[in-house]
């Protein structure tokens, strides 16, 4: 929490996380071209994505929507103490400090295609990451060759630490025959040398002196972003967890998090 215990005890991951930042990524990687760089034409796209967001359900946020927070655990070899134990939080707090999201983007380019959200604190380490798995070809050309499934081809952007970007295919190896091997395209920023590293903060306060809105919300979207989330919070609000802690500091989360994915014949991809 780093100090922030009694802030975030009263607020939780859906609100600090999930309704802003991460549905801000979501609209960059879901918005049409914009039609232009500027910063109303790209706010523009954005909330259309949000607007077309498909609305939960009270029975879709049981079965959707995935909430946890942290137990005691450890962390680079470090003990760490649970969030109830952490300063200024209730010691039965019912807060979320993990949430995951499975939703639907309701328009002709995204019409039955789940997108994943998922957002915690103390997990195994500090990563921000955009994965996008394309979809398998719909005839497979080497059954006669013994290769009965081939991983989908991915597509991750690094956003934090490192920024970069990633293409995971399947190539063949040298040889007679059909063997195929999982292999990267890897770009680096770190491949340019030496940047000076500067925090979002800085980014928005420059952008806000030289009035630059593109990376701004708009009222729109603000209202868009919790007509989404509200739903949520009221049902969470409602019938308050009873397994709380239900993930360890140091991990990936709660196990209800995996099933989420599981259900559809996926799993959550974590790089190296």
């Amino acid at each position: 929490m780093e100090g922030r215990g009694g802030y975030y005890d009263k607020t939780g991951v859906m609100r600090d996380m999930i309704q802003n930042h991460m549905f801000q990524l979501l609209t960059l990687v879901a918005m049409e071209p914009p039609i232009s760089f500027q910063g109303e034409g790209v706010r523009n796209e954005k909330v259309k994505v949000l607007d077309a967001i498909r609305p939960f359900q009270p029975e879709d946020i049981l079965r959707n929507a995935v909430r946890g927070q942290y137990g005691a655990g450890t962390i680079h070899n470090n003990p760490v103490p649970a969030y109830r134990s952490e300063p200024n939080v209730a010691r039965d707090s019912k807060t979320e400090t993990y949430a995951a999201l499975k939703l639907f983007v309701d328009n002709w380019r995204w019409a039955g295609i789940p997108f994943y959200l998922r957002s915690g604190k103390r997990l195994t380490r500090r990563d921000t990451e955009i994965v996008i798995q394309f979809n398998r070809p719909p005839l497979m050309f080497f059954r006669q060759t013994g290769i009965e499934d081939i991983e989908s081809n991915r597509l991750i952007i690094h956003v934090q630490p490192d920024e970069g970007i990633r293409i995971q295919m399947a190539a063949k190896l040298p040889g007679p025959t059909i063997q195929l091997k999982a292999v990267e395209l890897q770009f680096s920023y770190k491949d340019f040398g030496q940047q000076m590293e500067a925090t979002g903060y800085e980014r928005l306060l420059y952008d806000c002196m030289t009035g630059d809105s593109t990376l701004f919300h708009r009222e729109d979207m603000v209202e868009a972003a919790w007509r989404i989330v509200t739903p949520i919070l009221d049902v969470w609000g409602s019938l308050p967890a009873r397994d709380f802690p239900n993930y360890a500091a140091g991990t990936w989360g709660p196990s209800a998090a995996d099933e989420l994915l599981q259900r559809d014949g996926r799993r959550w991809i974590l790089s190296e």
